[in-house]
């Protein structure tokens, strides 16, 4: 047995989780990095942060499984997908803080962007919109704010990177600037259709190709993590951003299968084979995984506040002393809010709104409404903004028979129950919880050729539990009335 290291570098922490050649959990390590809120709509992170934790996770992990470097497989790396990172190629420093995928600084660049035109273009090329969400303006507006980094932009004497890429040349020393196609396609600049970086966009950005890193395959070589970072030479061989790990590691590898991952955000992908299927609907189309150069792709709904709305009760509010609090207040309310609706639009609304300058509300609220109508208000608005994904995957055409579900949230039976009732669909839960790290360790595996190819993900995937739809149509209809209503007048406010 040669066990994988995975790296899953995530929004507010850093992981790293130790896996067997069969996807069993040996050892896992974890600790947080600090969160930056320097002006109204913008996160920041310290970029030089994120590699020391990464690194740092990575030894105690080892540590913990009594696993040494030299005895690893391979390394698999999972990302927070558009937040961006840009570094001087020669000391391998950040020369700016990293641009948080939840920043809503570029909103007025891509409206003024949007109103040039630009947006069918972008929508064609790359499957996405013209929003703040994406790494391209993010770069951007770097490069517009100081015209030295531009100049040494221009020059060749900077790179860009998403998570993944900073942390493979961190890993690598310098010696690899890659990323991977599902990452790239998360840019605003890659044409998930030639499988290039488009000369058009990254014009009307202002953005150099010098720039950016080359794009390989998800399961590939990335390049050897050097002998002084873990004290053996270890080849990094699965790179994918994290929701499209996790669509590996759910085993969704056909069409029609589909996972919804619920942490700090909520995203939901439909696997649509090797056709780019451009969404009707407002979702987004983009790179589910390129194997052997063949690209196949999901359509995506992205939710910005999930698990963060409860942090927020926890932390900004103190309405409750601990997440888990959340489950014994479903369980006693049946998911019930008394007409009480919030809606966690705190970082403007994602797909299928798009609508960056909404804003959070809380509607329905009378004197009798307290803290257990409030906590379950906001637990059952990530259920109703996954109702609303799962409709416009519909009208797209592709609405999944089940869905598979992954991520903090759904340890909570009471939310897993009430999901399945608010989306009239059967919701499966595996015994694995740790879905987007066993991704990027299967893609390890498989590029190291230890795996014969993506079906061995699927033999090991295992049902933990099944959660099947309890309420009536009619119960439903009423709730998805009032949810819609309450974002109605969350976008007009």
């Amino acid at each position: 047995m040669r066990p994988i290291l995975a790296l899953d570098q995530g929004t507010s922490s850093s992981r790293a989780i130790l896996f067997d050649d069969g996807g069993a959990v040996l050892a896992v390590a974890q600790t947080p990095f600090a969160q930056a809120y320097p002006a109204d709509g913008w996160v920041e992170h310290d970029a030089e942060e994120i590699w020391q934790t990464t690194l740092a996770v990575a030894r105690e992990a080892l540590a913990k499984g009594g696993v040494s470097a030299q005895d690893l497989l391979a390394v698999g790396i999972t990302n927070q997908r558009e937040t961006t990172v840009l570094w001087d190629r020669a000391t391998g420093q950040p020369v700016a803080p990293a641009i948080v995928w939840q920043d809503r600084r570029t909103a007025e660049r891509c409206e003024a962007l949007r109103a040039e035109g630009l947006e069918p273009q972008v929508m064609a090329e790359t499957g996405l919109c013209l929003d703040p969400y994406f790494s391209g303006t993010k770069l951007a507006w770097l490069l517009d704010q100081d015209p030295s980094l531009r100049a040494r932009a221009q020059a060749g004497a900077l790179a860009f990177g998403t998570i993944d890429s900073w942390l493979i040349y961190r890993l690598t020393d310098g010696a690899v600037h890659a990323t991977d196609a599902t990452n790239a396609s998360r840019t605003l600049l890659w044409n998930i259709h030639d499988g290039a970086w488009s000369p058009g966009l990254c014009e009307a950005l202002a953005i150099p190709l010098a720039v950016l890193p080359e794009v390989r395959d998800s399961a590939g070589f990335f390049g050897e993590v050097v002998p002084a970072h873990l004290g053996a030479a270890v080849p990094i061989f699965g790179v994918a951003g994290d929701q499209q790990a996790a669509l590996f590691g759910q085993a969704c590898l056909a069409p029609g299968d589909a996972k919804s991952t619920f942490g700090t955000g909520c995203f939901a992908m439909s696997h649509c084979g090797t056709e780019a299927r451009l969404s009707q609907h407002r979702l987004l189309t983009t790179v589910a995984v390129q194997l052997g150069g063949v690209r196949q792709y999901a359509l995506e709904g992205s939710i910005f506040v999930a698990g963060a709305a409860v942090q927020w009760l926890r932390d900004r509010l103190g309405v409750i002393a601990s997440t888990g609090e959340t489950a014994e207040i479903l369980a006693r309310t049946q998911g019930d809010a008394k007409g009480v609706y919030l809606v966690p639009a705190f970082a403007g609304l994602g797909a299928p709104h798009w609508d960056p300058d909404a804003r959070g509300l809380v509607t329905g609220m009378t004197l009798a409404t307290g803290r257990d109508e409030l906590v379950t208000a906001t637990v059952a608005s990530v259920a109703f903004q996954m109702r609303d994904l799962l409709d416009a995957m519909s009208e797209d055409g592709a609405r999944p028979a089940r869905l598979r579900i992954d991520g903090g949230m759904v340890v909570n039976d009471a939310f897993c129950q009430l999901l399945a009732d608010t989306l009239e669909l059967p919701v499966e839960r595996p015994q694995l919880a740790e879905l987007t790290a066993a991704g990027a360790a299967a893609l390890a595996a498989l590029g190291a050729g230890h795996y014969p190819g993506p079906e061995q993900v699927r033999a090991q995937w295992q049902l933990d539990r099944a959660f099947e739809p309890q309420r009536s149509a009619d119960e439903v209809g009423a709730a998805l009335a009032g949810w819609r209503r309450a974002v109605a007048l969350t976008r007009s406010a």
